[in-house]
Order: C-alpha cells, then sequence, then structure tokens
C-alpha cells in the first residue's frame, strides 16, 4: 500500500527554477531516498507533500489525503523535519518542546525524554543562542517525541558532527525496523546507502532515475580494478581496452585501470589480459556516489549500470 504519494507534481518558478512532474510513491515500512545536490528540487517537492504551497499541477498525498487540502491534520500524523531550521524566540528549547506537546495532546514525556538523552540535548538555553548543531537536535526531538508512523525528513544530519550523525543513521535503522514509512531527503550518500530501500535522483526540477539500492549491489556491469606491474604495460592495456570498446574509468593512477564490463564479456576481457603481467585483479563496488556521479559529470562513464 502506497502510503505517500507524489502525481506529476509541477512548481515553476520561472527560469527553470522549480519541480517539473516529478512523482514517485512510497510504500507502507519503506524509507525511500530523495537523492540531489542543494537547489536541485528537494526540499520544493517536500513542501508540497507537507502542504505549505499548492502545485500549480499534478498533487501529493500521504494517507490518501490531499496534502495541501488536508494540512492540519496531515500535520499531526507526519514526523517533520525541515532542512531549514526556524525556531520561535523567546522561547527556551524546554518550553519549545511543552508547547510542541500540547498542539499534539501528548500525555506522556519518556519518549521525549528517550530520544533528549540519545542525542545528547541540553534544551535549556533559549532557541535564540542556539547552536545550530543543537537547534538541528530540538527539532529531530521535536519530530519524532509523538511516535508518528511516516516521517519526512529533509537533511536531517546537517549541522550534525559525525557521532551524532552515525547516532542518527543507528537511530533510522531501529525506526525502519518498526515499520515506520520514510521519506529521506539528502545529498549524503553513506546516510541514504545505509538505511534507503528505493532512490530517486532529482536534478534541476526532474526525476532522472529511480532504482533499488539492491541494484547497486547486483548490476550486470561491474567494475574491475587491474594493476600492472609498469606503466608502459598498463598503457598499452588501456589502448588495446580502448580499440575493443571498454568503459575505462580515469582515476589517475599510473599502473592501475578501472574497466566496466559486462558479465556476459567477462571471459573476453580475462583473454585480453593474459599476455600481461597483472599484480592484481579485484572486483570493486559500485558506490551510490559513483553512480550518481554520472548525471552530474560528463565525464563519467558509468553507464548502464
Amino acid at each position: 500500500m502506497s502510503i505517500i504519494v507524489v502525481n506529476n507534481l509541477t512548481k515553476d518558478y520561472g527560469y527553470n527554477r522549480g519541480v517539473f512532474n516529478v512523482s514517485f510513491y512510497i510504500d507502507k515500512g519503506e524509507v525511500y531516498g530523495f537523492l540531489g545536490p542543494n537547489g536541485a528540487g528537494k526540499s520544493t517537492t517536500i513542501r508540497h507533500l507537507m502542504g505549505f504551497s499548492k502545485p500549480d499541477s499534478g498533487h501529493t498525498q500521504i494517507y490518501g489525503l490531499d496534502s495541501f487540502t488536508h494540512y492540519n491534520t496531515l500535520l499531526k500524523e507526519v514526523g517533520y523535519l525541515p532542512g531549514e531550521i526556524s525556531l520561535p524566540d523567546g522561547l527556551t528549547g524546554w518550553e519549545f518542546i511543552d508547547m510542541m506537546k500540547k498542539l499534539r495532546n501528548m500525555d506522556s514525556d519518556m519518549r521525549t525524554n528517550e530520544l533528549i538523552k540519545l542525542f545528547e540535548l541540553n534544551p535549556s538555553g533559549e532557541t535564540k543562542r542556539m547552536s545550530f548543531g543543537n537547534k538541528r537536535k530540538l527539532a529531530i526531538v521535536v519530530a519524532f517525541m509523538h511516535d508518528p508512523q511516516i516521517l519526512i525528513l529533509d537533511e536531517p544530519t546537517s549541522g550534525l558532527d559525525p557521532v551524532m550523525q552515525e547516532v542518527f543513521i543507528q537511530f533510522i535503522k531501529r525506526e525502519k525496523e518498526r515499520g515506520k514509512t520514510i521519506l529521506l531527503s539528502s545529498h549524503i550518500f553513506s546516510e541514504v546507502e545505509a538505511v534507503c530501500d528505493r532512490v530517486s535522483i532529482i536534478k534541476l526540477g526532474h526525476i532522472i532515475d529511480e532504482f533499488p539500492m539492491s541494484k547497486l549491489k547486483h548490476a550486470d556491469n561491474k567494475i574491475y580494478r587491474v594493476v600492472l606491474s609498469d606503466v608502459k604495460e598498463a598503457n598499452q592495456l588501456r589502448s588495446i581496452l580502448n580499440q575493443n570498446d571498454y568503459a575505462i574509468i580515469d582515476k589517475q593512477e599510473d599502473r592501475v585501470l578501472y574497466i566496466q564490463v559486462n558479465d556476459k564479456d567477462i571471459n573476453e576481457l580475462i583473454s585480453d589480459l593474459s599476455s600481461f603481467h597483472i599484480q592484481d585483479f579485484t572486483h570493486e563496488k559500485i558506490t551510490l556516489e559513483e553512480y550518481f556521479m554520472q548525471y552530474y559529470m560528463g565525464d563519467m562513464q558509468l553507464k548502464g549500470v
């Protein structure tokens, strides 16, 4: 069952800014990664999904309810963590937490206290004077403290130190095990790889690819790292492979070649290598970052993965 649906969402701000015919769905219990650099359209899509803005065309739904029409209802059902943290002035962290508890009619502090301890938050200071990292921690506590079944997270670890980033990733894994439905918008490859079931890549407001994370683990095209005995042999092999239309990924290592080959052609590659002095031949895992960069770097040759 699809809990979150974005269907042909378009919001055109002019000058090629906005999102255009964006569509995806997220099933119950699934963690969906929304991957792209700043300005690609991730936050615009999420703001529409949260009902903060009305689409030019298309629609967004949560639990089958139109986001814009049922904005107030859905806010109570969703744990939302915005990319840009804006907290009210004149309140301490404790007072802000208490205000949000009342808005959500919460009658227990148990989960709130667990989250405060987990993320090592001191909510006693004024929100205006908090560091960016503490503001992020406070926003995390507020987003999760009512234990929502749906989580919409926009760049959730921005501003956290590496230790807290890892704490957050492990926390999301546990939320996933509890059956939560999660949209994770990010430009940090490691956190997307760690928790997501499916991923879409957005560029200039258009979704340009969508795939299960398993695709990277079980792709037909693979990359092999070949270490030659000397630079002369490496250059000779590079010339032969280029003539035979292999994809060679240049990582500027003199005696090392990274060769992309389809599984059906592996015997042919081994035959081409047989006359050279090979010191090492290993399979290289294709990372999410390498796959992503084919869309953002014109000289990348990771095609057909």
